[in-house]
């Protein structure tokens, strides 16, 4: 599936996939019968412009269904906030690139997902990039021992030492260095060979529960080439959209997109 697509699932998640009594596909066919055709061009228009905006809309879904607030937060990566809910307090609720797999599975427990979700939904990594300050502990000073981390495949190293010198904290690096616009399985693939770009993806791999899953995904028979993922993983959106959805008249529509009412 290439990113376009997942682009679109994601939008068109967003207006109305939630699993919940008052909200169901087809949501604004009374009120606004294009809505979907609407989301669905726009998107489409915007991919050929920029197919890396992808990875920005799944992170936005993920977010805001991971953290309940009246507003936007530091946490959704747009950098729209309305100032009432901490930065401390998105960080202690939202899954961390420096979250054991224990602290990760704990957080999706508490709203509702489990390990397969997690690693399901993790494999969102195969799409954007992340900043080299995330990456360069591992590199250089892992476990302050100065030396890089045991579990990087050696020669896949050279190639993060590369994309990410020593002391450069704001380069780009890509999650999935092979196919970062691509919505495809290599990602596991990556995790399953030491070549996890972050500490807790490439940790789904050393820990017990979560290991089979990724070698699932991973491996071309029990992945079936790589649909069993692309399928999962909609299913996992669908069941993420339905956290703590406000329904009735809880919240409210914003008239603009970057403020409260």
């Amino acid at each position: 599936m290439r990113s376009s697509s997942v682009f679109l699932v994601a939008a068109i998640l967003v207006m109305g996939l939630c699993v919940n009594a008052q909200l169901k596909t087809k949501f604004y066919s009374s009120s606004c019968p294009k809505a979907e055709a609407i989301v669905r061009s726009t998107v489409q228009s915007h991919m050929k412009k920029d197919p890396t905006v992808a990875a920005g809309l799944l992170r936005l879904h993920f977010h805001d269904c991971f953290v309940q607030s009246d507003g936007p937060s530091w946490s959704v990566p747009t950098g729209r906030r309305d100032g009432r809910v901490s930065l401390a307090s998105q960080v202690t609720t939202l899954p961390s690139p420096f979250d054991t797999v224990d602290v990760q599975l704990q957080k999706f427990a508490a709203k509702g997902l489990d390990d397969h979700d997690l690693v399901t939904l993790v494999g969102a990594h195969t799409l954007g990039q992340t900043h080299c300050m995330f990456v360069n502990y591992r590199l250089y000073n892992f476990t302050k021992t100065g030396n890089a981390d045991p579990t990087i495949d050696p020669s896949f190293l050279t190639q993060l030492q590369t994309f990410c010198p020593k002391g450069e904290d704001s380069k780009l690096v890509s999650l999935d260095p092979d196919s970062h616009t691509n919505f495809d399985a290599s990602f596991f693939k990556n995790v399953r060979d030491g070549k996890g770009v972050l500490e807790s993806d490439q940790r789904l791999w050393g820990n017990d529960d979560t290991r089979p899953l990724v070698q699932k995904y991973a491996s071309s028979i029990r992945g079936l080439l790589g649909f069993r993922f692309e399928y999962e993983f909609s299913k996992a959106m669908v069941k993420m959209s339905s956290i703590e959805v406000k329904t009735g008249t809880q919240g409210e529509i914003r008239k603009t997109c970057s403020k409260i009412n």
